[in-house]
């Protein structure tokens, strides 16, 4: 197993983490030297906040770690594609590399949608990306949860349509 896997399945643990409680199971390490200085997973719905998206909570315990907003010498690992705000952030944040493992085409910002990492005419920063990552094991940790959600979300309307004809028949 290479250092990209290892480092990308604690990053898949972090997603984990957001599976437990419902959220989408995006996770997010960031490595300096060799170790990881910062983890994060989305937390949208829990702390109620649009910008709560692992990589930005990654980002600032990165940040806080290394006592700087600069995080120059560190890698980024997250199970799924950056979107725009995240890699905007990952471009003012300037980690050497991003390493991702499923592309997104219709949102991705790290070459899957646009690429705000490698723009033309160039941002302030540009990094080093690698998409594919253990790309089957974390698209399979997305699509398992999204299956469970959309069974849940189809026995909660069933269940409404026999609560719905059993007070009409009353």
């Amino acid at each position: 197993m290479t250092e990209d896997e290892q480092f990308m399945l604690l990053a898949m643990r972090e997603a984990e983490k957001a599976r437990e409680v419902g959220e989408v199971p995006c996770g997010c390490v960031v490595v300096r030297d060799g170790r990881v200085i910062a983890r994060g997973w989305n937390q949208v719905e829990t702390l109620k906040d649009a910008t709560a998206h692992a990589e930005m909570l990654a980002l600032t315990a990165a940040e806080a770690a290394v006592g700087d907003w600069r995080l120059e010498g560190c890698t980024v690992y997250v199970t799924k594609e950056p979107c725009p705000m995240c890699a905007g952030a990952l471009v003012h944040c300037r980690p050497d590399r991003v390493v991702f493992g499923i592309p997104d085409p219709k949102g991705g910002a790290c070459g899957g949608w646009i690429n705000l990492l490698d723009s033309n005419p160039p941002l302030n920063h540009k990094c080093a990306v690698q998409g594919g990552v253990l790309g089957d094991a974390c698209l399979e940790q997305f699509q398992s949860f999204f299956r469970a959600a959309r069974a849940a979300a189809k026995e909660r309307k069933r269940r409404e349509r026999e609560e719905a004809s059993h007070d009409s028949a009353d």
